[in-house]
């Protein structure tokens, strides 16, 4: 990946996209007042470096039938390098499992897990999480609420 410094211009640009990454270049230009083709060249830039990893639809999790929110904390038996990159493979093919972070403290990973109703997430911790080899204790948390939920970045 190129090493790619951002200015102020860039996080603008920035900022715009993470609210609405359907602006056109010429809608994006004119809100960040410069014109159309440095801009699109700064856009490109940050793509091809990695800053902009993708554009995406948010999706309104309870519209799709999966109102269940859960936060996982799961412990591996052994923290041995091997166990955290199977574990790791293992958990990113589930489209279950939102987010997946290797933590500090009483617990290895934090997942948070989405499901349909109690049953859905049942069938998902005994028929994919309790199987992975080397889980040594798996803890759920059930969210009642999702009080706030952003994906910009404060940049």
């Amino acid at each position: 990946m190129p090493k790619f410094s951002l200015n102020k211009i860039d996080l603008k640009i920035l900022s715009h996209l993470q609210n609405n990454a359907r602006l056109t270049n010429v809608e994006l230009s004119e809100n960040i007042h410069l014109s159309q083709s440095p801009c699109l060249r700064r856009v490109r830039n940050m793509e091809s470096s990695g800053i902009i990893k993708g554009y995406v639809a948010l999706v309104d999790q309870n519209a799709v039938g999966l109102p269940v929110s859960v936060f996982v904390n799961v412990r591996l038996e052994k923290q041995i390098e091997r166990a955290l990159e199977k574990f790791e493979e293992t958990v990113q093919d589930w489209s279950e499992v939102m987010e997946c972070y290797l933590m500090t403290g009483d617990s290895d990973y934090l997942l948070r897990v989405v499901a349909s109703d109690l049953a859905a997430y049942e069938r998902f911790l005994m028929d994919k999480l309790t199987r992975v080899p080397g889980v040594a204790s798996i803890n759920s948390s059930f969210a009642l609420k999702q009080v706030t939920y952003k994906t910009a970045l404060p940049i």
